[in-house]
């Protein structure tokens, strides 16, 4: 019997690839025969075809997203921690995304995203800065009990360019921003990302000298490592859903 697939194990609930959809060629490293019903980036029963493998060892690209804009906000030092932290590993490249740098109004699609492309410039703009990245963290205040408005704006604007993509969460409130992550937990599962389990809680309280100026500590270090660990492997994990998003039919 030919082995017509090879590679690294997806779990079940991740096979969201109809091969009734397949229409390119997939051939084996070693040359054998082909299938004319797999395509590049195609998953295979419990495994994944080789040129899903060769996309997902391109390097990681992981967005920093700073979920505030109000002034005299402290997330930029917090995001900056993150980033700078972050930027010591050699496994994925990392950028920050300030959501100051992308202004967007309330949700004025006149259709939703998950149906068809956008109709606005900002929209289209602000889906191409999202697109290229596999993962993120979100740098997040907590505002009330939940989530600053911009950045749940900022989600709901986009759907595909957040499906199949991993992300955690640096949190920042008088409790550490916890019930904010609890909603965007929520919120970014039913836009079909993968949240990592670790994530970073900072105290207002505790962790600002003087109320102003963050002050990490190791336990915050440890958290973000761990964050980034699973951050990074998930989205290495999930890069071949994402390779095959143009060619594959989602069910969403």
């Amino acid at each position: 019997m030919v082995d017509y697939s090879f590679g690294l194990w997806v779990p079940h609930r991740h096979r969201r690839i109809s091969n009734l959809k397949c229409q390119q060629r997939e051939a084996s490293r070693r040359g054998r025969a082909r299938r004319p019903d797999i395509p590049d980036g195609c998953v295979v029963g419990n495994v994944v075809t080789l040129s899903a493998q060769q996309e997902f060892r391109k390097m990681i690209r992981i967005g920093i997203i700073l979920g505030s804009t109000r002034p005299n906000r402290k997330g930029p030092q917090v995001a900056q921690w993150v980033l700078d932290t972050a930027s010591q590993r050699g496994d994925a490249e990392f950028e920050l995304i300030d959501l100051r740098d992308h202004p967007l109004p309330h949700l004025d699609e006149p259709v939703p995203p998950m149906f068809g492309p956008s109709v606005h410039a900002h929209t289209r703009a602000w889906a191409e800065r999202i697109a290229p990245f596999d993962g993120f963290v979100v740098v997040t205040p907590e505002y009330n009990g939940g989530v600053p408005g911009v950045l749940k704006d900022a989600l709901d604007h986009l759907f595909a360019e957040w499906t199949d993509k991993a992300v955690g969460f640096v949190s920042y409130g008088a409790g550490g921003g916890a019930r904010a992550v609890v909603q965007l937990r929520t919120v970014c599962s039913t836009l079909g990302m993968a949240d990592v389990g670790y994530q970073v809680a900072i105290s207002l309280l505790t962790d600002f000298e003087n109320h102003t100026t963050f002050t990490p500590r190791d336990h915050h270090a440890a958290a973000l490592g761990k964050t980034l660990d699973q951050l990074i492997a998930w989205s290495t994990a999930l890069a071949p859903l994402r390779a095959g998003a143009e060619t594959t039919l989602v069910n969403s």
